[in-house]
């Protein structure tokens, strides 16, 4: 577990949730528990299970049913990144190879197929109606938000709404659903349920908007990816749009070239247009605005070490370099 102090409250929790998602990673067939294993032992920040146990715990949730929860989260998480690597012919995730690298297309995707079907029999099992209900139009959403984006690749006319929409069903989708399904299992009342579910998704906003801003400015090793993957895929993120619609000309014809034939032949160019024109700090401000209304939805709740910890969360989503 990470030593960020935003997961000390909950420390006991996550050593309950890694026990249960390893549990749940039996199957019959051996590829799909290598492959399984392979992708959860990756770590990574793990923050979808972190928010389930901390908004629990912030509304006096008691007993193992949130641990439940953050372990199916977490599978719906895992199950994205399978499926998003494959689309993205990603070939590094948190500094290591990709589960489709090493084995191919074809059992990442079906192994993730397993980790969404485990994760509904998980909720079958925890029996709270209303849960099932946000998380099955999460992952409706989340599905929707990534043809969208597929939609898009190598399009240099993508704006900023657009934009909005895709981070905002693809990446803030899952921290909402979070967030919103641990108030709810926790009987909060309905204003409590109503500012996390908020907090959910101006946190992932906040989270999105940064990792695309590093994408430009990060570096490789820290990040565990590639610097200029986006630009590499041909995505046209926030700081790219930018860059097109206030640049100079000169600056906004090579963004647009760029985006249109992707590759990353361009990156220092690219990098020197998004920060001499103030894309990132654009990116960053925008970041900022988010990770403060995330902050304020919190006043809802009681004081307490949790709300402390997801208050903490929020302000690390855009202070962080990784």
């Amino acid at each position: 577990m990470s030593t960020l102090p935003f997961y000390e409250p909950v420390a006991g929790d996550f050593a309950a949730v890694n026990q249960l998602i390893l549990d749940q990673l039996h199957s019959r067939v051996p590829l799909v528990e290598k492959i399984g294993h392979y992708i959860i032992s990756a770590g990574g920040k793990r923050l979808r299970p972190l928010v389930v146990l901390l908004s629990a715990r912030a509304c006096d949730a008691q007993g193992p049913d949130q641990h439940k929860l953050a372990a199916i989260i977490e599978f719906l998480h895992t199950a994205t990144l399978l499926h998003d690597d494959v689309v993205d012919t990603s070939d590094m995730r948190r500094g290591r190879s990709t589960a489709n690298a090493l084995w191919g297309n074809a059992p990442s995707v079906l192994v993730g197929d397993f980790l969404y079907s485990r994760a509904f029999e998980m909720m079958v099992a925890l029996g709270e109606l209303d849960v099932m209900r946000i998380l099955a139009n999460a992952t409706n959403v989340i599905a929707e938000g990534e043809v969208l984006q597929l939609s898009k690749v190598r399009d240099a006319n993508t704006d900023e709404a657009t934009y909005m929409e895709v981070i905002r069903s693809k990446t803030a989708m899952l921290f909402e659903a979070a967030c919103h399904s641990a108030a709810i299992l926790s009987k909060a009342s309905s204003e409590q349920t109503e500012a996390l579910r908020q907090y959910g998704d101006a946190l992932g906003i906040a989270f999105q908007l940064m990792d695309d801003l590093l994408d430009y400015s990060g570096d490789a090793a820290e990040m565990g990816k590639n610097v200029g993957d986006d630009l590499a895929e041909g995505k046209p993120t926030l700081p790219l749009i930018y860059t097109m619609r206030n640049g100079s000309a000169e600056q906004a014809a090579l963004v647009r070239s760029a985006i249109q034939k992707g590759g990353t032949d361009d990156i220092a160019p690219i990098r020197a247009a998004v920060t001499d024109c103030g894309a990132l700090d654009y990116t960053a401000r925008l970041a900022q605005e988010h990770a403060d209304r995330a902050v304020a939805l919190l006043d809802a709740l009681p004081a307490s070490i949790y709300r402390d910890a997801l208050e903490q969360l929020a302000r690390f989503a855009v202070k962080r370099s990784f």
